[in-house]
C-alpha cells in the first residue's frame, strides 16, 4: 500500500467521525461550549501522551517546539484547531449544524486557494470557477438570510488554515498534535479550575456526563492524528476531495435527526456549493487522469 493510499484511508476515517460527531456533542447540550472544549483538550492531551510513552517517543516532544519556527506554527496550529472546535461545538449547541456542514463544504474549496497561495499549487480554470461559484454561494446566504453566515466561514477558514500550515511542518503526526494540545492545555485547567471554584463545573456531577467529557479527548485526539497523518502525505486538493464526507454526514444528521430548519436561501446556496465541488471533482479526476497518463508515457521513454 502507497503512502498516498495510506493518507487516503487515514482521511475517510477521520471524516466519518468528525461526521457523526455533532451526535456526540449534542448529549452534552447542557455543559457549555467552553467546557467541553476545555475537557477535549486536557483528556486528549492525557491520551496523546500514553501514546507517545508506549512508543517511547515521549522525550521526543519537547522538540517538536524547540525553535521559534516550529513553535510559532504548532502555536497557530493549536489556536486554528481550538477555534474550529469550539464554534463547532457552539453550532452543535445552538441549532446551526446546518451552517456547520456548510462551513465544512466550503473548506475543500478554501483548502485549494491556501494550496496555492501558500505551496504554488496551480489551479486549472474549471477549480477557480469552483472558487468562484461558492463564494456567490456564500453571498446568496447572506443577502437571503440577511446575515453573515459566520459559524460557516469560520470553521471553513480556521480548519484549511489549519491544515496549511501541518502541511509545512516536519515533525510527525501525534508529535505535532500532543504539542499542540500541551499549548492549549495550561488555559484549559484554569479555566476548568475556575469553573469548578464557581461550582459552575459539570464533572463529577455525575458518571455518565463525567464519562462522556473524558472520552471526547479520545474522540478528538483519533480522527486529529488520522488527519495529521493523511495532510502530510496527500496534496491539499486530495484533501479537500475526501473531505466531502464530512460534511455530508454532517449535512444528514442535522436536517435528518436534529430536524434543522432548511430554507430556500439554504437550498440555493447548498445547490451552488455541491455545484462547485462537482466543477473541482471532474477538474481534479481529468488532470489526475492525465498525470498518470504523462507518467506511464514517460516510462515507457525511459524504457
Amino acid at each position: 500500500m502507497t503512502d498516498e493510499t495510506k493518507g487516503v484511508l487515514a482521511m475517510i476515517g477521520a471524516c466519518i467521525v468528525w461526521g457523526l460527531s455533532g451526535l456526540y456533542y449534542k448529549m452534552l447540550d447542557d455543559v457549555p461550549a467552553i467546557e467541553i472544549l476545555c475537557h477535549r483538550t486536557l483528556w486528549g492531551f492525557i491520551f496523546f501522551v500514553g501514546i507517545l510513552r508506549l512508543q517511547g517517543r515521549l522525550r521526543q516532544l519537547p522538540r517538536a517546539i524547540a525553535t521559534p519556527r516550529s513553535f510559532a506554527i504548532i502555536a497557530f496550529a493549536a489556536l486554528m484547531i481550538s477555534l474550529n472546535w469550539f464554534v463547532f461545538i457552539t453550532s452543535i449547541q445552538i441549532g446551526h449544524a446546518t451552517d456547520a456542514s456548510l462551513g465544512y463544504y466550503i473548506f475543500p474549496l478554501t483548502a485549494v486557494l491556501c494550496g496555492a497561495i501558500f505551496y504554488r499549487e496551480k489551479l486549472s480554470r474549471a477549480q477557480l470557477v469552483a472558487v468562484a461559484l461558492a463564494t456567490a454561494a456564500v453571498v446568496v446566504l447572506s443577502v437571503g438570510l440577511q446575515v453573515t453566515p459566520w459559524v460557516a466561514l469560520v470553521l471553513a477558514v480556521s480548519f484549511a488554515l489549519y491544515g496549511t500550515v501541518k502541511k509545512g511542518l516536519s515533525t510527525g503526526p501525534v508529535l505535532s498534535v500532543t504539542a499542540e494540545v500541551l499549548l492549549l492545555s495550561p488555559f484549559a485547567f484554569g479555566l476548568l479550575v475556575v469553573l469548578h471554584a464557581r461550582g459552575e463545573g459539570h464533572f463529577g456531577q455525575d458518571l455518565a456526563t463525567s464519562l462522556m467529557l473524558a472520552f471526547a479527548g479520545i474522540l478528538t485526539a483519533v480522527p486529529l492524528i488520522l488527519f495529521s497523518f493523511a495532510a502530510r502525505r496527500v496534496s491539499l486538493a486530495t484533501v479537500g476531495l475526501v473531505q466531502y464526507l464530512n460534511p455530508t454526514l454532517q449535512f444528514l444528521v442535522a436536517t435528518l435527526i436534529f430536524r434543522e430548519a432548511f430554507s430556500i436561501w439554504h437550498a440555493i446556496a447548498f445547490a451552488m456549493i455541491w455545484t462547485a465541488l462537482a466543477i473541482y471533482t471532474a477538474s481534479s479526476l481529468r488532470r489526475g487522469r492525465a498525470a498518470r497518463k504523462a507518467a506511464r508515457a514517460a516510462a515507457g521513454t525511459v524504457v
